[in-house]
């Protein structure tokens, strides 16, 4: 890994030099835009709307549109003046659990490597963060962006993940919280079922990009010159009419394929009136299913 940033962990009168890398990458397949006739490489030009003519990279600004759809023309100048720290630190503004973060504030990770002097304040820093069992709340500026992030340790290494502001978080406004909708005893505990049985601990080496392989195979196949047959696609499954059924038949399909059964849940020290009717609806509506279907098929 080559690091694509170096400064200092600053953590009240102790400096931490280190070195910035990328901790994930995005593993795709890449493609070009191409000339279907020729396959040669589509290229586009940098084109004034105004004039039609093609610009040079170094007379490209900066625009920012009102709502008018006036342009405001902004200079590197304009920018120098900013308020952007420039000083290359990692400022630890506090201390907190990490469950407090709620992980939709998360934008990227990155490793943080500690040069040669700074060894031993990073190896301490580390120690006493992950003995803790809290994160650190830091402010860094990245790549002309300032921005919160949190430091917790993964493998022996601090990891830096920035995070977005809290007016980039979207507030989910959707119909259906506004309804009264109505779950049923007897459907909550059918869920519960169902994610009992289908608990276990996690393993992130168990899957993998089904997708990307395929395409993979399929490019593979262009070059080795092999007729490559499309996969055959699968209908989409429709709406479950009946959600107990649903949630029953999802329990079973858990359990046949998990090759076991999941451990039973504790029986309640009694029963509501209302839990007891709805449990006794449940049965009718099971009695009652068959002859439904018998009447409607005749």
């Amino acid at each position: 890994m080559r690091s694509i940033w170096k400064g200092a962990i600053s953590f009240g009168l102790v400096t931490i030099p280190v070195k910035l890398y990328s901790a994930t990458e995005q593993k795709d397949v890449t493609f070009h835009q191409v000339h279907r006739e020729d396959g040669g490489r589509i290229r586009y030009k940098r084109v004034c709307t105004q004039d039609g003519e093609e610009v040079a990279y170094a007379d490209i600004a900066k625009g920012y549109e009102l709502a008018s759809g006036e342009i405001v023309v902004l200079t590197d100048e304009d920018f120098e003046d900013l308020p952007l720290s420039s000083s290359r630190r990692i400022d630890v503004l506090q201390f907190a659990p990490a469950e407090q973060i709620d992980p939709i504030y998360f934008a990227k990770s990155y490793y943080l490597e500690p040069d040669a002097q700074g060894a031993k304040p990073y190896v301490l820093l580390r120690n006493a963060l992950e003995s803790s069992g809290q994160v650190a709340v830091v402010k860094v500026a990245l790549r002309q962006r300032e921005s919160l992030a949190t430091l917790r340790v993964r493998d022996g290494v601090f990891v830096l993940e920035t995070m977005l502001w809290p007016d980039e978080i979207r507030t989910p406004d959707f119909a259906f919280l506004e309804e009264d909708i109505e779950v049923r005893a007897q459907e909550l505990k059918m869920a519960e079922s169902l994610i009992t049985t289908m608990e276990s601990d996690f393993d992130p080496s168990e899957y993998h990009d089904t997708y990307r392989e395929a395409l993979q195979q399929v490019i593979e196949a262009k070059v080795a010159g092999k007729e490559v047959i499309p996969a055959r696609e699968e209908e989409e499954a429709g709406p479950a009419v009946d959600l107990m059924a649903a949630l029953r038949a999802s329990v079973e399909a858990a359990k046949r394929e998990r090759g076991g059964e999941p451990a039973k849940p504790k029986k309640a020290a009694g029963k509501s009136a209302k839990d007891a009717k709805d449990d006794k609806e449940a049965k009718d509506e099971e009695k009652a299913a068959p002859k439904r279907k018998t009447r409607k098929s005749a």
